[in-house]
């Protein structure tokens, strides 16, 4: 674990707010996974869009992951050198795409996973007798909000299970081979029943398809933000996946290749977003507002999702007086809030906090709004280097970028 010297000092040189990952604990998630899972014929997939900093990515890649993308961007930056991706080691999971991004894929020798009947038409139209995968919705839904569930009737995700005749028929028309099917019921998933309940749904639509060299069950795996959630069972859900799909593969008379494609489980507890309290004031209900120099531009997960981030006063780790804060930041929203009457060690101005499991869908999600630059993000490494990974912007590029 980084050390409270450690964060003084990228703060220090750096500034804030700061994007600060943990080499460390970033490689033992991947391996701890792929540990899990007994079943010999797997491929891993990191799912990109979690977080796309190059280094992360090219981390994933070293340790023998492949990558989901969900955008001709993702694609291209994949394929770059710095990051090393082949193309055969890339699943374009596309939806609601354009005829262009689909050329894009397609000029590129990625495989397309088509979520519609009629962008497989499309699909087969432009490139007869290509192998595709295709994305099955199990009308199987979870996540830890209604904005991450991507299965089931409310979602735009993927072709109704029960339409296997209608992705045959065009199949057909058009000589194209489906060589794999795919599924992801949604985010934050902390059930491993859950996820079970959609994996033996998809199996069980599998052998309508005679020609499957895969099966990929999609990701979402969970981990535990609040004081109270139970971390994901992943070596149960492991031996459970490898058993039933052992089972199907045996019936189904081919060994095929199990597909998983986990981003937040790898990344999101590496991560840490480092602020410094400018502003304390008190409200005359006795009400403590702090303020940072970081907000929801930054991590727009609480304003979007109401979601829980501990976050640590590194400046005051061990205080034993504690009070109940609202800390935010500086975006003109009242939505800019990363947590309400939380209790922690006193707060002074000039503190240093850090909001902690930040490592998903914080940098990935974060945006220019109040034309705000985006943090420098930085990787610690085993042997505690300390390594720029993304310079932080200036408003001089904000400026000429929007001229």
């Amino acid at each position: 674990m980084i050390t409270k010297e450690t964060f003084t000092r990228i703060a220090s040189r750096y500034g804030t707010p700061a994007y600060v990952y943990e080499e460390k604990i970033f490689r033992d998630r991947i391996r701890r996974l792929i540990a899990s899972i007994a079943y010999p014929n797997t491929s891993i997939l990191y799912a990109a869009k979690a977080n796309t900093n190059p280094v992360i990515a090219g981390i994933a890649r070293e340790e023998g992951l492949g990558v989901d993308v969900v955008s001709c961007e993702e694609i291209a930056l994949m394929l770059t050198p710095k990051v090393g991706f082949q193309p055969r080691q890339i699943l374009y999971t596309a939806s609601n795409i354009t005829d262009e991004e689909m050329i894009f894929a397609a000029k590129k020798g990625v495989l397309l996973n088509i979520d519609s009947l009629s962008r497989l038409s499309k699909f087969g139209n432009s490139y007869p007798g290509e192998r595709v995968c295709v994305r099955i919705n199990p009308n199987v839904g979870a996540g830890h909000h209604d904005h991450c569930i991507t299965g089931g009737p409310e979602s735009k995700f993927g072709i109704w299970y029960s339409e296997t005749d209608e992705i045959k028929r065009i199949a057909k028309r058009f000589n194209l081979c489906i060589i794999g099917i795919h599924q992801h019921i949604g985010s934050g998933i902390l059930d491993v029943e859950k996820f079970l309940l959609a994996m033996d749904v998809l199996l069980a639509v599998a052998p309508e398809f005679p020609n499957l060299e895969f099966i990929d069950f999609g990701g979402g795996l969970g981990v535990p933000y609040k004081p109270e959630d139970k971390s994901l069972d992943v070596e149960r859900l492991g031996r459970e996946m490898s058993n039933r799909f052992r089972k199907f593969c045996d019936t189904y008379g081919k060994k095929l290749l199990l597909v998983i494609e986990p981003g937040r489980w790898f990344v999101a507890e590496c991560g840490h977003l480092l602020g410094r309290v400018n502003t304390i004031k008190r409200n005359p209900d006795g009400r403590i507002f702090v303020g940072l120099d970081t907000g929801m531009g930054h991590l727009i997960r609480p304003a979007m999702y109401g979601s829980y981030h501990p976050i640590v006063n590194i400046s005051n780790l061990y205080g034993e007086a504690k009070e109940n804060y609202d800390i935010g930041g500086p975006y003109c929203e009242s939505g800019d809030i990363f947590a309400r009457e939380r209790k922690i060690p006193l707060i002074r101005e000039g503190d240093l906090l850090s909001i902690e499991i930040a490592g998903a869908y914080g940098y990935s999600m974060s945006s220019n709004y109040n034309l705000r630059r985006r943090p420098i993000e930085v990787l610690v490494t085993p042997n505690n280097e300390i390594l720029i990974i993304r310079k932080r912007e200036t408003t001089a590029s904000l400026i000429e970028g929007g001229m």
